[in-house]
């Protein structure tokens, strides 16, 4: 895995190995993840990147959101429990020496604390099928994580309805991955 586009472009990431099953570690792909930032800086959504501070729920790797960083965004927050994701997300943030603009939350994505500022963008990428996506987005919602106007990035394996208070922007399919964009309201 590397960073795609930015000031990183080109930079590898740590190695995912053995992953961890146990957890669901399953890291976009390259080119899934080209393809969509293709989309997100394509000017339909603006510059979603520029001094926007950025939420990865289910982070795995970090890579949604260190490359949002490499693009120019203030800060990430990364959320994710699992010991194998928590291991490779502090890895990548020495990696890019980019510490002080990302920090890493080891907790449940559907437990979040209250946020001290909500975010402008928000990767969602919880493991398929187990309905935890909408279990993450009501706890940011509550937590008050996501701001008015913000654009959630949600991979799930099937196309995703928008939950109260947001609206679908766009929704691709990549494979066996599915991207839905929201925008809340």
């Amino acid at each position: 895995m590397r960073i795609v586009a930015g000031d990183w472009r080109g930079r590898r990431l740590a190695a995912v190995g053995k992953g961890d099953a146990g957890a669901h570690l399953r890291p976009t792909t390259d080119r899934v993840r080209e393809s969509l930032f293709n989309v997100l800086s394509g000017g339909r959504f603006g510059d979603p990147f520029a001094g926007t501070r950025v939420l990865d729920l289910f982070a795995g790797t970090g890579a949604l959101g260190l490359e949002a960083l490499s693009r120019g965004a203030s800060q990430a927050i990364f959320v994710d429990d699992g010991r194998v994701a928590g291991r490779l997300i502090r890895e990548n943030i020495a990696l890019l020496d980019c510490a002080d603009r990302a920090k890493l939350i080891a907790r449940d994505a559907a437990r979040l604390p209250p946020a001290e500022t909500p975010c402008d963008l928000v990767f969602l990428d919880p493991p398929y099928g187990k309905g935890l996506g909408a279990r993450a987005m009501a706890s940011a919602q509550a937590g008050g994580w996501i701001a008015p106007g913000a654009l959630v990035v949600w991979e799930e394996s099937a196309a995703q309805e928008a939950p109260t208070g947001f609206a679908v922007e766009d929704s691709r399919r990549y494979g066996d991955s599915w991207i839905t964009l929201l925008r809340a309201s």
